[in-house]
């Protein structure tokens, strides 16, 4: 991909921000960042793996930044040496993809409602629709068509992508990104069923939704509001696309939560867990702290801190293989036990 307009950095330059070693011509400008099977001769590419090292041969790119354990290999001719080279694309992409500039101010189309406050620069896009006491910090950017319900407080350098929804209860920390279509703090799923033939009673849900500072949570994610109590983000959490997050729900900081994550009801998360993608956790129990959900994991109990846990129903991994491992010394057995039974029909007759 290319930057347009495109700045260029030398080799050197990429070296000098990511504290890599230059190896070969220090001249070699790049426009921009691509893999090594699509990058150009205007590219700066990436290899952390030996595995890779067919790709890296026939790449094209200008320069790539690698570990030194492919430094020697074939491929173009300079490389910026580093022990990360993940880590050292972060430093270098900004420089290569600078943010559009930003038109600070209030879009004639937006509404305001009474006593909202800001603090400038401040910039609110078209259509957006701020309701009765809104209090916004500095620098908050609020996107086309967002709504942001009354009361709700939203922290400095705060970005609300298109059509985010922000109920009455909803408060979002500083630094904070929220793409497209995140809702938060619309109502729990909670009733008291009836009698038969008198249908649900629906709980009143009054508690917040309390988003922690520099969380970033993906497009079309919803968080509700607690019923009695809050629903919490901690600080430094990253939720990606289409999660559901029940009501009374505590997350604590830098959790990672992948896509289509299901999180039920009263459910505590504490700091620095991984939840990967499609896992589904029940409700009213703890994940410990740095505990590891593997994908497409039901969880239905308390995850002890720093376990990893699989499958279905998820248990702990040298648990869930051995399970694994029983299941298909069974299914010999059980072909076994059909042949033999096969052979005594067979004499029966």
């Amino acid at each position: 991909m290319q930057a347009d307009p495109s700045p260029r950095l030398s080799a050197a330059d990429v070296a000098r921000l990511t504290g890599g070693q230059l190896v070969g011509p220090g001249d070699v400008t790049v426009a921009g960042v691509a893999p090594l099977d699509r990058a150009g001769p205007g590219d700066l590419s990436f290899v952390a793996s030996t595995r890779y090292l067919p790709y890296l041969e026939r790449s094209r790119a200008a320069a790539v930044l690698c570990t030194p354990a492919v430094a020697a290999a074939a491929g173009p001719a300079t490389r910026i040496v580093t022990d990360d080279p993940y880590a050292a694309l972060l430093a270098v992409v900004g420089h290569l993809y600078p943010p559009a500039p930003r038109e600070t101010g209030v879009h004639p189309t937006a509404i305001i409602g009474t006593g909202v406050q800001w603090d400038d620069p401040v910039t609110i896009g078209p259509h957006a629709a701020l309701g009765r006491g809104v209090r916004l910090g500095r620098d908050v950017t609020i996107g086309a068509g967002c709504v942001v319900g009354d009361g709700v407080v939203i922290g400095d350098e705060s970005v609300l992508h298109p059509q985010v929804v922000c109920y009455p209860g909803a408060r979002v920390g500083a630094r904070v990104i929220l793409h497209a279509g995140v809702r938060l703090a619309s109502d729990g799923f909670g009733y008291v069923p009836g009698a038969p033939g008198q249908g649900h009673r629906k709980i009143p849900h009054v508690g917040r939704c309390v988003v922690g500072d520099d969380v970033e949570i993906g497009a079309n994610t919803t968080v509700d509001r607690g019923s009695v109590d809050d629903t919490v983000i901690g600080d430094g959490t990253k939720i990606d696309n289409l999660v559901q997050i029940a009501h009374n729900v505590r997350i604590g900081a830098r959790c990672i939560i992948m896509a289509q994550v299901g999180i039920s009801g009263s459910t505590i998360v504490e700091d620095d867990c991984i939840i990967a993608g499609q896992a589904g956790l029940a409700g009213h129990f703890t994940v410990g702290r740095g505990a590891r959900i593997a994908a497409q994991s039901g969880v239905d109990r308390t995850v002890p801190a720093g376990t990893t846990v699989f499958g279905y129903p998820a248990r702990e991994r040298r648990e869930y293989l051995r399970t694994l491992a029983a299941m298909n010394r069974l299914a010999r057995i059980v072909g076994k036990l059909e042949d033999l039974v096969d052979e005594h029909e067979q004499e029966s007759r």
